[in-house]
């Protein structure tokens, strides 16, 4: 109750403050791709369509073996605006994003970065102009939101419930001054502030965390600000099956023990707290202690949370989960439980 009324209220009951009228700064819009082909030719002309007046796009293609390079060659033509940063072989020493995204950061021209992935799209042509909209004078980063395509099917509601989840927390956090990460499919940064912080050298070797393990060192109460308006999205595409979305999740959550010690105690006491809440209603129900009191006491959370879940979906525009985050709360948490117990155990897997 003290983290959804405490915390995640936050969210839940956040007016964002009207954009003001400001000069808009040069950006600089990074994308890593390792054979993106298709993605790069079905998003990148919706980059390059956004509307506004000075921004560049850096593509670091990274040791691709499809059409990448002919298409980046080909548009680069059409688009002067377009940067290309080639690397021609994998370096067997540099593991994941981390190498190709640090070129691509090196290379670009401009204070603000926006990055994004090859396999996202923005929610429309205002993009840059709603998170640049974001930065004030003390402000070094912006966190914005990556939803997942709605489709049909079970899965496609549970990847997007869980998306939900993380978000849920990650901006209510940032909110009471404690930011924690954010998420590479949308965030912004400048470029002097990942320089003085010697951008990923304290994290290299972990394939993973360009983005959360990089924001857990720098972000802070003064220096951070959210961005959860509609124009804002960078929406990707769902993985179509459970295995390729298990492992997707796991490599997302091998990162967590790598964070500050107090993030990993509020993040953690929070799941114990969710876990420990169903264990001990059951037991206390079989056993029929005060069972009208406990059972009050549940309807009371899970109102608590039903109103908490309900103000934030609809902040995050994610209105067809309210009842499917109702029903699927306690599977989720099941779940959950079971991949951090499962990743372990597992094995670093490299970026893709």
């Amino acid at each position: 109750m003290i983290y959804y009324w405490g915390v995640f209220s936050r969210l839940a009951f956040f007016k964002p403050k009207p954009g003001e009228e400001k000069e808009l700064p040069p950006v600089s819009v990074v994308i890593c791709a390792r054979n993106e082909y298709h993605n790069l030719v079905n998003n990148l002309p919706e980059i390059f369509a956004q509307d506004y007046p000075n921004f560049e796009v850096v593509i670091v293609n990274h040791a691709s073996d499809d059409e990448t390079s002919g298409y980046l060659k080909e548009i680069q033509i059409q688009h002067k605006n377009l940067k290309v940063v080639n690397i021609e072989r994998d370096l067997n020493f540099f593991k994941g994003k981390k190498f190709p995204l640090s070129m691509g950061i090196k290379s670009a021209s401009n204070e603000i970065l926006l990055l994004t992935d090859a396999d996202c799209q923005p929610a429309g042509k205002n993009w840059i102009a709603s998170m640049v909209q974001q930065y004030y004078p003390e402000t070094e980063i912006v966190l914005g939101y990556g939803p997942y395509e709605k489709k049909s099917g079970l899965l496609n509601l549970f990847i997007r419930f869980d998306t939900f989840m993380v978000a849920l927390q990650y901006f209510s956090f940032a909110l009471s001054g404690k930011p924690y990460m954010g998420v590479g499919r949308n965030l912004s940064y400048k470029r002097s502030m990942f320089f003085k912080n010697k951008g990923f050298t304290s994290h290299y070797k972990i394939p993973s965390g360009d983005d959360d393990l990089f924001i857990n060192k720098v972000a802070n109460r003064k220096n951070t600000r959210i961005n959860i308006e509609p124009e804002s999205y960078q929406f990707s595409r769902p993985k179509k099956t459970f295995s390729q979305w298990l492992d997707q999740k796991q490599r997302h959550l091998s990162t967590g023990k790598h964070y500050k010690f107090k993030f990993k105690f509020l993040l953690g006491l929070f799941s114990l707290s969710q876990i420990l809440l169903f264990a001990s209603f059951t037991v206390l129900l079989v056993f029929q202690i005060y069972p009208w009191v406990v059972l009050g006491m549940f309807a009371a959370r899970f109102i608590s949370v039903a109103v908490i879940h309900k103000y934030a979906i609809s902040r995050l525009h994610e209105g067809q989960l309210f009842l499917f985050s109702l029903l699927a709360e306690v599977f989720y948490i099941l779940f959950m439980f079971l991949v951090s117990v499962a990743g372990m155990f597992r094995k670093e897997i490299k970026w893709r």
